[in-house]
């Protein structure tokens, strides 16, 4: 197992975020926590990533715990979070946004084709090089959030919502690519309100309600499950 999350709990001073929470990610699968507003799934990805703190349980990264470290140390084990919202530097050019992504990363000769790769999946980054990534449209900001997030070379790629806010054929092309992402060997853990989307895109699924896990099975059955339809798919 790549990933593990073993009986996870958070508090946000009173409130009981995630109740024992257990997930596991193999290597090069894809895997989507889907969910409404508030369930629980941002916290999953803050909680890997560092950014919030448990207070029960721990998370495994190749068997060994990376809960409690700092942010740096975890992006450095090679778990990279794509947050929701976009966050690229609106003043900095998108080849300056790139850069930022790799700026850990000592391996130069590898950071230059990192950047081939990057601009062969994005061809649209590649003509925006020396623009202010802020002039760009919502989903050519998206796709730069996720391309910095490969530049530093992920295991695991945690994306945050990547399809809020955009329009349908643009949603289409980022789950395309996500589908390549993951086709040249990179895992990924997607957080997804468009169940749809994510369904259709991953492997396995968990489904949260409440900050706990309630269905959790292969994406082909979710997508047929009576509960999942009536949720989340408008069945």
């Amino acid at each position: 197992m790549l990933l593990e999350l073993k009986d996870i709990n958070v508090h946000y001073g009173k409130i009981h975020a995630l109740k024992d929470i257990s997930i596991g990610i193999e290597e090069k699968a894809i895997v989507c926590l889907i969910g409404a507003n508030g369930a629980g799934k941002s916290t999953v990805l803050r909680t890997i990533s560092g950014l919030t703190s448990i207070t029960g349980g721990e998370v495994r990264f190749n068997n060994t715990k990376i809960s409690g470290l700092p942010v740096d140390l975890i992006v450095e084990f090679g778990i990279v979070h794509v947050p929701e919202g976009r966050r690229v530097f609106a003043e900095l050019t998108v080849q300056e946004n790139l850069n930022l992504g790799a700026y850990k990363r000592k391996d130069k000769l590898a950071v230059r084709k990192d950047f081939e790769k990057v601009f062969n999946l994005f061809p649209i980054l590649a003509k925006r090089k020396t623009q202010k990534a802020g002039t760009m449209s919502g989903g050519e900001q998206q796709m730069l959030a996720v391309a910095r997030g490969l530049m530093a070379n992920p295991k695991i790629l945690l994306l945050d919502e990547p399809s809020l806010g955009l329009a349908p054929i643009i949603v289409e092309e980022i789950g395309d690519i996500i589908s390549k992402i993951n086709q040249v060997g990179t895992t990924v853990l997607l957080v997804e309100q468009n169940a749809h989307m994510a369904l259709r895109l991953a492997n396995f699924g968990y489904v949260l309600e409440a900050g706990r896990i309630i269905l959790e099975d292969e994406t082909n059955k979710l997508l047929y499950d009576e509960r999942v339809q009536k949720a989340y798919l408008g069945a």
